[in-house]
């Protein structure tokens, strides 16, 4: 692999999130990606999604490993990294749709809110969000691994873990965004698919 940065999360999980995104992002033109970690989804999402323009994003140490992926699977709709820090405005106007995966049980709760303050901002009227990760529902989690998952989470970072689900849609109708569909993934992870209704 040369050296790039790689999660074995990113392969096991792009083939199930593709077949998701093809149908949610149909009539999508650009995408903007929200933490493109390693680049791994951002080459195989932008070859598989031809119709799109896949914008990828990460604070700047992270640019170097993604761009290793575009150089070494380059398409003419994947563009190299932005800078975009939950913390300040992000550097773009509008975009079609928003993608992340794995975020937002990383990032503290307080970026959780400046993300979807973000999605207010720039998702375009009739935008599609889509997000990926695990989530708990009624206060609970939905694994034993999930359970575990949280503890090496706050144990790496005590602000971080598993979301709530109804906190979530709370910050997304807040931002003007209705859930379309909440799909069930491998691994006890989700994807909800969301959609502006501005």
């Amino acid at each position: 692999m040369n050296g790039k940065p790689y999660s074995q999360a990113c392969e096991n999980n792009k083939q199930f999130i593709l077949s998701v995104l093809k149908n949610e992002f149909s009539s999508c033109h650009s995408v903007l990606e929200v933490g493109s970690g390693t680049g791994q989804h951002a080459v195989f999402f932008a070859k598989a999604l031809p119709h799109l323009t896949w914008q990828t994003s990460d604070l700047t140490s992270n640019h170097q490993g993604i761009n290793q992926w575009i150089q070494d699977y380059p398409s003419t709709n994947l563009f190299t990294p932005i800078e975009l820090d939950l913390t300040q405005s992000w550097p773009i106007d509008k975009t079609d749709a928003i993608y992340t995966a794995n975020t937002l049980h990383i990032v503290s709760w307080e970026l959780v809110v400046r993300f979807f303050e973000g999605v207010d901002t720039h998702l375009s009227p009739q935008g599609k969000l889509c997000i990926y990760g695990p989530f708990n529902y009624n206060g609970e989690f939905t694994s034993e691994s999930n359970a575990n998952f949280d503890v090496w989470l706050k144990q790496r970072d005590s602000r971080s873990g598993i979301r709530d689900i109804e906190k979530i849609l709370l910050l997304a109708e807040s931002a003007g965004l209705r859930l379309v569909c909440d799909y069930e993934m491998p691994a006890n992870n989700r994807l909800l698919a969301f959609q502006s209704v501005k």
